[in-house]
């Protein structure tokens, strides 16, 4: 089947090229950035002001082909594709949640943002963790749970150009 989409807008931030971002919103604390959405969809902006923090879901679209098993930014072992956020994906989708500080006409101010500048943005949606329930009493995080704590000072490189 094949998925046809458009971007509701663009992603902006201070990072110009791969190599050297942080590779998760905890690493990119304090950093700001801008969603600039396209006029068609400015009303779907409304009430997003009453929301501290939302998800971003957004084209890799920098990133050639994929892997399926890749060694992730924090982890000299290999893994497969599912089992990582690796940006060396199948369908290239990425999801960051970040902070909202302002919403102004067309234009979404944020904060931790760990996106390249020029991004396509497919979609964004309200955090609620409460309603969801986000918060997970029995959570495993694989191999992760011995290299999260890197997340925040852990930078891109260029294995997956």
């Amino acid at each position: 089947m094949n998925i046809e989409m458009e971007s509701i807008g663009t992603i902006h931030t201070e990072f110009k090229k791969i190599e050297g971002m942080p590779i998760q919103p905890t690493g990119a604390k304090g950093i700001e950035g801008t969603l600039e959405i396209k006029d068609k969809y400015v009303d779907g902006l409304k009430d997003l002001d009453g929301f501290s923090h939302i998800h971003l879901i957004y084209l890799l679209h920098k990133v050639d082909g994929y892997m399926l098993e890749v060694k992730p930014f924090m982890d000299n072992d290999t893994h497969g594709v599912f089992a990582t956020r690796s940006p060396k994906r199948p369908n290239r989708i990425g999801m960051s949640v970040v902070k909202v500080n302002k919403v102004e006409g067309n234009t979404v101010y944020v904060e931790n943002v760990d996106i390249l500048d020029g991004t396509p943005l497919l979609d964004i949606k309200p955090y609620v963790p409460q309603l969801y329930e986000d918060t997970i009493d029995e959570l495993k995080i694989g191999w992760f749970e011995t290299k999260h704590q890197k997340a925040k000072s852990q930078k891109s490189d260029d294995r997956f150009k």
